[in-house]
C-alpha cells in the first residue's frame, strides 16, 4: 500500500500543503455525501407522495362491473409501496443527522490537528526560505570565484585581485553557512514531516473507513426497503393469482344479484262477467259510502235503507 511518508516530499517540499488541504477536503466530501443523501430522501418522499395520490385515485375509478374488486387490490398494494418509500425517507433523514454530526466532529478534529502540525508548517517554511537563500549564495559564490580567476588570468593589479579575493571569501563563507543551515533545517523538516505525514495518513484512513461505513449503511437501508417492496409486489402477484374470473363473477353475483326466484306460470282464465259486474258495483258502493262518511254527510231514512240493502246484497 502507498504511504504518505514515502510519497509527499519533492524538491519544492509541497507535500505538507497537499496533505493538509486533502484533510480539509475530507470535510467537503462529508458535506457532499450529506447533500447526496438529502437529495435521495427528497426523491423518495416525492415518489411516496405520488404513490399515495395514485392509491387514492384507484378509489375513484369505476366501481361498476365485475372488475371493480381488482381496484381494491391495486389500492392496498400501492399504499404499501408508498409506505415503504416513506419509511426509507425516515431512515435516510436519520442517516443525514449522523453524517452532519460526523462533519461537526471533523471540524473540531481538523482544528486540533492544525495546531498540532503548526511546527511542521514552520519547518516547511524555514527549509523553503533557506533553500532560496542557499541558491542565491551559491550563485554569488560562483560569480565571485569566476571573477577572481578572471582577474588573475588577465593580469590585473594585485589590489584588484586582493579585493576580488576578499569578496570571494565572503561569498564562500556565506555559502557554507547556508549549507550548514540547510543541513539543520533538513534534519528538522524530515523529522517533523515524517511524523506529520503519518498523522495525515491516520486521519485519512479513519475518515475513509467512517465514510465507507456511512455508504454501507445507506446501501443496507435501501436494500432493506427494496426487500419490503419486493414482498409487497409478491403479495400483489399472489392476490391477483387468487383473483380469478370465477371469484370476480361470484362477488358480483353476491353483491348485485336481484334474486334467485324465476317468474311463475300464468294461465289463461275465462272472463266471469257476473263476478266482474258484481265486483264493480261493490267497489262503487264502497267508494260512495266512504265518501259520504268522510265528508260527514248524514243519510236520510230512504238513503239509509237503500245503503243497508245494497250492503247486505253485495258486500
Amino acid at each position: 500500500m502507498a504511504s504518505f511518508v514515502e510519497s509527499f516530499w519533492g524538491e519544492r517540499n509541497n507535500g505538507f500543503d497537499v496533505l493538509y488541504h486533502n484533510m480539509k477536503h475530507g470535510h467537503l466530501s462529508t458535506k457532499d455525501l450529506a447533500d447526496f443523501i438529502r437529495e435521495r430522501a427528497a426523491i423518495e418522499e416525492a415518489y411516496s407522495r405520488s404513490m399515495t395520490k395514485l392509491a387514492k385515485s384507484a378509489s375513484n375509478y369505476t366501481q361498476l362491473g365485475t372488475f371493480a374488486p381488482v381496484w381494491d387490490v391495486f389500492k392496498i398494494s400501492t399504499e404499501k409501496v408508498a409506505s415503504c418509500h416513506l419509511e426509507l425517507v425516515r431512515k435516510l433523514q436519520e442517516l443525514i443527522k449522523e453524517v452532519q454530526k460526523y462533519g461537526d466532529e471533523q471540524i473540531k478534529a481538523h482544528k486540533k490537528t492544525k495546531e498540532e502540525v503548526s511546527g511542521t508548517l514552520e519547518a516547511v517554511q524555514n527549509i523553503q526560505s533557506i533553500i532560496q537563500a542557499l541558491q542565491k549564495s551559491k550563485e554569488n559564490y560562483n560569480t565571485k570565484c569566476v571573477e577572481q580567476e578572471r582577474l588573475k588570468k588577465e593580469g590585473a593589479t594585485q589590489r584588484e585581485i586582493d579585493k576580488a579575493s576578499i569578496k570571494s571569501k565572503k561569498a564562500t563563507d556565506t555559502y557554507k553557512l547556508y549549507v550548514e543551515k540547510y543541513a539543520a533545517a533538513k534534519s528538522d523538516f524530515e523529522k517533523k514531516m515524517t511524523e506529520t505525514a503519518q498523522k495525515f495518513q491516520d486521519i485519512e484512513e479513519m475518515h475513509l473507513l467512517h465514510m465507507k461505513e456511512i455508504v454501507e449503511s445507506l446501501s443496507n437501508t435501501v436494500k432493506e426497503i427494496h426487500l419490503q417492496i419486493g414482498q409487497v409486489h409478491e403479495e400483489f402477484i399472489n392476490n391477483m393469482a387468487n383473483t380469478t374470473a370465477e371469484s370476480l363473477i361470484q362477488k358480483f353475483a353476491e353483491s348485485k344479484g336481484t334474486g334467485k326466484e324465476r317468474p311463475g306460470l300464468i294461465e289463461f282464465e275465462e272472463c266471469n262477467t257476473a263476478s266482474a259486474v258484481e265486483g264493480n258495483v261493490q267497489m262503487q258502493i264502497q267508494l260512495t259510502f266512504l265518501t259520504l262518511m268522510t265528508k260527514g254527510t248524514v243519510l236520510n231514512q230512504k238513503q239509509a235503507r237503500i245503503s243497508f240493502f245494497l250492503l247486505q246484497k253485495y258486500w
